[in-house]
């Protein structure tokens, strides 16, 4: 694929800040829902209202991870219980009977009934929030700089809602699989398909939904994947070399300094990037 966006380096075989935002920013406006396919967030977009569009990315977002046919097969079949109007077909599905409709599910180690847990605790925060943004934002503070200490308590607040037996007794086990849809910041994750799920709601332009009032742009951290990973290492952008909250945090920080309002922005376009651009053009842009 021909690119056509690689800087001149300097003498010293840097390129200058301004060179290389001008660079990012093609790329963001190169890089656009017509490059959805193939992308778990194509199911999101489908949906007919904001309502469904907040619970189906819950879900997407949740199951991706794996390769992008396992994903879309996974999206797929909870759409395909939950029907054409999810957000009120999650009001009415009893966990149990959401798991009785999903068995024989699986993605990867997670199973039908870790993604009912999960349906059951969309519900909920529906219920006593009147959305997945309220329920979110009980822990968002606008001061903080980031989103972490709000992803800390969304998900210890989501694991503390009741599981509705799904697996056995009141207390949710600690190896149940609906606890891999809800990381903690705390415990040194990078909160990948969560941060992901934040930059479709959040978001107000390029490929994102811009649904959700709060958190602010500003605060957004980068959904740290394989591929944005790879390219932040080649582009110099982290001193970290292990995945994690400390790496997202790096790299969100240094984007930051091309787009203070909306760092997460080239998330995708650097996703891109790293698959259709050969090695030599991202060195290029490196400095």
């Amino acid at each position: 694929m021909g690119w056509g966006l690689v800087p001149r380096l300097g003498d010293n075989g840097a390129v200058r800040r301004d060179e290389l935002r001008r660079r990012l920013d093609e790329l963001y406006r190169q890089y656009d829902q017509h490059l959805l396919e193939p992308d778990p967030l194509q199911h999101v977009r489908a949906q007919p209202t904001a309502a469904d569009r907040e619970v189906v990315g819950l879900v997407a977002a949740g199951l991706a991870f794996g390769n992008v046919v396992q994903i879309k097969r996974g999206i797929g079949a909870v759409l395909a219980v939950l029907g054409p109007r999810p957000a009120e077909a999650v009001e009415v599905l009893e966990p149990r009977e959401a798991a009785r409709r999903l068995h024989g599910f699986r993605h990867r180690w997670l199973d039908g009934r870790d993604v009912a847990c999960l349906l059951s605790f969309a519900r909920q925060m529906r219920a006593s929030h009147g959305s997945i943004e309220s329920f979110f934002a009980e822990g968002l503070s606008d001061d903080d700089p980031d989103v972490g200490p709000a992803l800390a308590s969304f998900s210890q607040r989501a694991l503390a809602l009741d599981h509705g037996g799904l697996y056995g007794g009141r207390r949710l086990p600690a190896r149940a699989g609906v606890r891999y849809f809800f990381p903690s910041p705390t415990g040194g994750s990078a909160c990948k398909r969560l941060n992901l799920y934040l930059r479709w709601m959040v978001r107000r332009d390029g490929v994102d939904l811009g649904l959700w009032r709060r958190p602010a742009p500003r605060q957004l951290v980068l959904p740290l994947d394989t591929h944005t990973r790879a390219i932040a290492r080649r582009l110099r952008f982290t001193r970290y070399r292990s995945p994690g909250w400390a790496m997202a945090l790096d790299v969100t920080r240094r984007l930051r300094r091309f787009d203070p309002k909306d760092p997460v922005k080239y998330d995708f376009a650097l996703y891109r990037l790293d698959q259709w651009t050969r090695e030599d053009e991202i060195r290029s842009l490196g400095g």
